[in-house]
């Protein structure tokens, strides 16, 4: 009998050439990102970016005062670290020079998603952390910081110190009394991150009303489930079906 290591080797080995994965240039995957999150509700006022690194140092981002539901390929801007545009329409969002401090430590990471959504929201305001009790929260399992006090509104250098320490090595940071970062190297990663930890907080906000604390699943459990769904074609999969879907919506019209 094969254990549960041999049979996901054996499924990636059959399907590595079977997943559907999307052809989308990074403008098309901004794009892309930000109609997903509106319709999974992270768009409910102007607060929120996404970043792209590029290889030459520059950074895609989406324009001030333009909500994610309006966001094409053609909207989206190029800047540097100055907040300069160098390539297409209208400014970028102040809030995004916090995103350059995250992109300074950390050389993994190639996409940033920042956004407030409810269930995150509201359990940003309870002091207390994302907890792991449920198999799909699992790609958070020692990978979802939380900083524990609002340290202001970030369009300084001082608020991105402080969020960038405290997200550390991890992917994804609870912030207080605010939203959520998640630090991917993809834009698929970021975006899927961003998916997922909404609806974590949504299921923990309602298991908690219904009986109180909820308890964090097996901690070896939980690591072996958060390999398994961080996997590149998981998370390319994954995204390629979140954008199928706004595709259909957009053409329904």
């Amino acid at each position: 009998m094969l254990d549960k290591q041999a049979h996901s080797d054996a499924f990636f080995a059959r399907s590595a050439n079977k997943l559907d994965f999307g052809s989308w240039g990074e403008k098309e995957k901004v794009a892309l990102s930000c109609r997903i999150l509106a319709s999974e509700g992270h768009s409910e006022t102007l607060a929120g970016q996404i970043t792209v690194r590029n290889a030459d140092g520059t950074f895609l981002t989406t324009p001030m005062a333009h909500a994610f539901d309006e966001i094409a390929p053609g909207s989206v801007i190029r800047i540097n670290e100055d907040m300069e545009v160098l390539e297409g329409p209208g400014t970028p969002n102040p809030a995004v020079r916090f995103h350059f401090w995250v992109y300074r430590h950390r050389p993994d990471v190639q996409c940033i998603i920042h956004t407030h959504p409810p269930y995150v929201s509201t359990l940003s305001m309870t002091g207390k952390p994302l907890v792991v009790a449920h198999m799909d929260a699992t790609p958070f399992h020692n990978d979802c910081a939380h900083l524990k006090e609002w340290p202001g509104l970030p369009i300084a250098d001082q608020e991105g110190e402080i969020i960038s320490g405290a997200l550390g090595d991890k992917r994804c940071i609870l912030l207080a009394n605010h939203g959520f970062l998640a630090a991917g190297a993809s834009v698929e990663e970021a975006l899927y991150l961003s998916v997922l930890m909404e609806r974590a907080a949504r299921n923990q906000l309602l298991a908690a009303a219904a009986y109180g604390e909820v308890t964090p699943v097996d901690n070896e459990l939980a690591a072996e489930s958060h390999d398994f769904l961080l996997k590149p074609s998981i998370v390319r999969a994954s995204f390629a079906m979140f954008a199928r879907r706004v595709e259909r919506q957009m053409a329904a019209g």
